[in-house]
């Protein structure tokens, strides 16, 4: 009789079941960048670990990138297509109007793709977050009070809906480019516009119309173009 081939158990290290356990969630999408962990003193009670020990797995997933500390000394799910990707489009953005309008021709092509799938594939909870973000939206632009970020997190939001992972991940990090290189021109930008637009797309995605929801946020986006080339006085077509 031949005997079997037995294979040693391994011992896991508690630090390396609690990072196996968080990359899981990310994997899975439970856990979208932007996220914020609970506090260190929630998760020792949530894992039943020692600090030490969550320590080493946090500080082990922040070194593979999966992680970052925010500036309130929060722990952060870091957008997996962050870091030498973006580090360079910032500064190309800064000293060239071009790349911001390059920019925006890759956000086109993105985000009419996630409208599209956002309309074959949002739940009843994506729409409701989007139709959340709406009325806060409004609120806030009947109060005068900026809604840069709410717009940011409306197309974040939007990116979820289409239930791509990687879709998001991306979302997220050219959403950092796009709040910083165009922060300065939504003064040229009619909210209230901006507002309607954003309607209409998410009417068309409670419609189950791809097409026409991914139309609505090309016009959107045409329309969000012209008024920063406007404010910036750009001719694409310039040598």
């Amino acid at each position: 009789m031949v005997s079997p081939k037995f294979k040693p158990i391994k011992q896991e290290k508690i630090s390396t079941k609690i990072v196996a356990q968080i990359k899981s969630l990310i994997k899975e999408g439970d856990l979208k960048p932007g996220d914020a962990l609970p506090p260190e003193r929630e998760l020792v009670k949530v894992f039943n670990v020692s600090r030490a020990s969550l320590r080493e797995a946090l500080n082990s997933l922040a070194g593979m990138g999966f992680l970052e500390m925010s500036q309130k000394h929060r722990t952060i799910v870091k957008s997996l297509a962050s870091g030498r990707m973006t580090e360079p489009l910032h500064l190309l953005i800064k000293d060239d109007i071009k790349t911001v309008f390059e920019l925006i021709e890759v956000r086109k092509a993105i985000e009419t793709w996630n409208a599209y799938h956002a309309a074959e594939r949002a739940k009843d909870d994506d729409i409701a977050r989007l139709e959340k973000s709406l009325d806060l939206m409004r609120t806030k632009i009947e109060q005068r009070i900026s809604v840069v970020e709410d717009d940011a997190d409306f197309h974040l939001a939007m990116a979820e809906a289409t239930h791509n992972k990687i879709q998001t991940h991306l979302m997220f990090s050219i959403y950092d480019l796009l709040k910083e290189s165009l922060g300065g021109y939504y003064k040229s930008i009619r909210m209230q516009d901006i507002y309607n637009q954003h309607c209409k797309v998410v009417e068309a995605i409670k419609k189950r119309d791809p097409d026409l929801a991914s139309r609505r946020m090309q016009e959107h986006l045409d329309y969000v173009e012209s008024r920063v080339k406007e404010f910036s006085s750009y001719d694409g077509g310039a040598q």
